[in-house]
């Protein structure tokens, strides 16, 4: 039989959009299901009734722990509305450490009668392998964006349920190409979260700074929200470089670029769909990135790099994260096209290995194969 009732938790943005569309593609194939759960405007207009807006609190990594006391609060509300509404299936989007408390929390409340499913693997082939321990304790299913990651759970946890659906990205732009705009168009992506925008939009507008002093070229800077929209305008409007801000509609943004300044993180990847050289960059806490030191074990950080298996898109990480190297970068980029032809065509390569379109289909068919107690 199928779930009645399906509760669904993403924490940010990224995971919103990911639950809406298999949200989506769930309740066309089941009989009037009912989704509850927490999540953002997405999950709201896909027809879940949101208890909370989880991605108002979006954090990353440690910075979670400064909210503690808040997500132990969210926890236990999740927790008490899957004790009482009973769902059949709990689907957790992204947001892992949040979501791996979570259904630890739920697991320990309601035993094994609800169906536990994590959309996108976490990135525990990169740091913590111990997590994936942990996950098959308490999941029964987890679906992988990237093929890799099935092989690794493989190897060294064959019986885990994980399956590799593809990644969502093949589905959600047209597809309709790109043709470079008459001048050199520059798109800035400094993040969307509140901390990454506290350090990284200095450093992105100054590097804009210098390159417009040196070359003239068209900025244009994608915003997710009004807010940061606004305190993006008000930052520019301190400098000489004239940058357009825009509200959302990256598609339109990348399709015209003839490079991006980009943080690292699913945006490079979307970089990669649109065939954009990038320059990518993080800053985070110092605590933060003492610790990732640590624990990190894989080279790079952008996705297409960790692909490709080499720096496609050079990466400029906490004190290397500068405006003057970020810019230089950019200018020998911008100033050198067989490079970006370079880029280009080894980007097709990696995009290739994402699977088709469909990957919210297969991921919701993975789902609804599992078998429910109802």
């Amino acid at each position: 039989m199928k779930p009645r009732t399906v509760m669904v938790v993403a924490g940010d943005p990224s995971g919103d959009a990911l639950a809406a569309a298999l949200i989506r593609s769930l309740a066309s194939r089941l009989d009037s299901p009912r989704f509850i759960g927490a999540g953002g405007p997405k999950m709201l207009e896909a027809g879940v009734e949101n208890s909370f807006d989880l991605t108002a609190d979006a954090v990353i990594g440690l910075d979670m722990f400064k909210k503690l006391l808040h997500f132990r609060r969210r926890i236990s509300e999740l927790t008490q509305l899957a004790a009482k509404q009973k769902p059949e299936l709990i689907v957790l989007v992204d947001f892992q450490l949040f979501n791996a408390t979570l259904a630890r929390s739920i697991r320990k409340a309601l035993g094994k009668a609800p169906k536990i499913v994590q959309f996108v693997s976490p990135q525990v082939w990169a740091s913590r392998p111990g997590r994936a321990e942990r996950m098959a304790r308490t999941l029964d299913l987890l679906l992988c964006l990237f093929p890799f990651e099935k092989e690794w759970y493989a190897k060294r946890m064959p019986r885990f349920h994980v399956k590799w659906v593809g990644h969502p990205i093949m589905e959600r732009y047209s597809g309709g190409g790109r043709e470079e705009g008459p001048d050199p168009t520059i798109v800035l992506l400094p993040g969307s979260r509140q901390g990454e925008l506290k350090r990284h939009l200095p450093v992105v507008l100054e590097a804009a700074e210098r390159i417009a002093a040196k070359q003239t070229v068209r900025f244009k800077l994608v915003a997710t929200t009004e807010e940061m929209a606004a305190h993006a305008r008000e930052l520019a409007a301190k400098q000489a470089a004239k940058i357009e801000v825009q509200i959302g509609n990256l598609e339109e943004a990348l399709s015209t670029a003839t490079i991006a300044l980009a943080k690292t993180g699913t945006v490079t990847l979307e970089c990669a769909w649109f065939g954009v050289p990038t320059i990518a960059f993080y800053k985070t806490s110092a605590l933060t990135y003492a610790i990732g030191r640590q624990i990190v074990s894989v080279k790079y950080l952008a996705m297409p790099n960790i692909l490709a298996g080499k720096e496609l898109f050079p990466e400029f990480i906490q004190q290397n994260a500068t405006p003057a190297n970020i810019a230089q970068a950019a200018l020998e980029l911008l100033n050198y096209e067989p490079r970006r032809k370079e880029v280009r065509a080894a980007l097709r390569n990696v995009i290739s290995t994402l699977g088709g379109p469909g990957a919210t289909e297969r991921a919701a068919s993975a789902i609804l194969a599992l078998k429910f107690e109802v």
